[in-house]
């Protein structure tokens, strides 16, 4: 069988991975490589990273909850609603009655690439308070997986610092993935101040070779770039690199693993695969992150399930299963 190369098939994972933060509404341009102005229509699409990996988590069969904000809206009961169709634990979920559902608006151009604009002033996942949180679930994590888009205003800010000590305190492994929005700050410096203010706090952190770039302030995509955001207290630092793959990055062994080639309609949603994989492969088994060989077939499950997620528009619709990696690694390796 050749899941026995990929450790720990996600099927039999048990162990529960929170996601903490934002879910709003995409609206995608239906026809791509235009600006937003020039859009004749847009199709809605469910999103929010931290969403988008306990969704990615769910489907790669692993147990996965969200814990997070929504408008007490018809958009808010519809993402509920998705979480749950998804097999996504919706015990950490509020409704805020006074404020809505974030929506964003997100122009696809002719390479793949996206631009922003975001409606939220304040949506209701800027409202989340520390009180609301269902400390129970948080506490039953066994990774515990945020972004930093919950970082920019209070109360959520409070919210996401008490719901990470918590998940901390209880044993959890802390999963970061900053998931750089600029629009969404006061300034960059704001951003990277922020952003880099629980930096030391997490034991797994995947960037971006464009976050790197903004965290480093350097514009080389090296080694010796990503290690100057190392900390004692990581495990593993990634750096997703798009088409060509990732690099890796633990305390005893470093590398790269190539990235699988396909045709890229939509790259929404490619990290937050990626990392979805990668969370259900290492939840029950941390040994993992020490053993370099296990780890690159883990990477390399990963970067499958990254590619197959920008095959499609949206980022939900396109998260894989696990037999869809797999027959793409299959199929590549032959």
């Amino acid at each position: 069988m050749a899941s026995s190369a990929v450790p720990n098939g996600g099927s039999g994972s048990s162990s529960l991975i929170v996601s903490f933060g934002e879910m709003l509404i995409d609206f995608v341009p239906t026809v791509s490589g235009v600006s937003l102005a020039e859009a004749p229509g847009f199709l809605k699409a469910p999103g929010g990273a931290p969403a988008n990996v306990a969704i990615a988590v769910a489907r790669l069969g692993g147990k996965a909850a969200f814990v997070g904000k929504l408008g007490d809206d018809e958009f808010g009961h519809m993402l509920a609603g998705i979480l749950k169709e998804n097999g996504v634990i919706g015990d950490g979920i509020n409704f805020d009655k006074g404020a809505r559902t974030a929506l964003a608006f997100v122009t696809l151009k002719a390479d793949g690439d996206r631009e922003f604009m975001f409606y939220r002033n304040p949506s209701a996942d800027m409202l989340l308070q520390p009180e609301e949180l269902n400390l129970e679930l948080i506490r039953s994590a066994k990774v515990f997986h945020y972004g930093s888009i919950s970082l920019i205003v209070e109360p959520c800010r409070s919210a996401h610092l008490k719901a990470m000590q918590e998940a901390k305190d209880a044993g959890a492994l802390l999963s970061y993935d900053p998931n750089l929005r600029l629009p969404l700050w006061p300034s960059a410096e704001e951003a990277r101040e922020q952003i880099l203010s629980i930096w030391d706090k997490a034991e797994i952190i995947k960037v971006s070779d464009v976050e790197l770039e903004f965290l480093t302030g350097s514009d080389k995509i090296d080694d010796a770039s990503a290690l100057s955001l190392w900390h004692d207290n990581l495990k593993l630092l990634l750096v997703t690199l798009g088409e060509k793959g990732c690099r890796y990055y633990t305390k005893g062994f470093h590398g790269s693993v190539e990235a699988f080639h396909v045709k890229a309609v939509d790259t929404t949603g490619a990290g937050d695969s990626f990392v979805g994989a990668l969370l259900t492969k290492i939840v029950d088994d941390q040994s993992v992150l020490e053993d370099e060989a296990r780890l690159r077939e883990v990477l390399k499950f990963a970067n499958a399930c990254g590619a197959i997620t920008t095959t499609k528009k949206g980022a939900i619709p396109a998260l894989p299963a696990e037999a869809d990696a797999l027959s793409l690694i299959n199929s590549s390796s032959q």
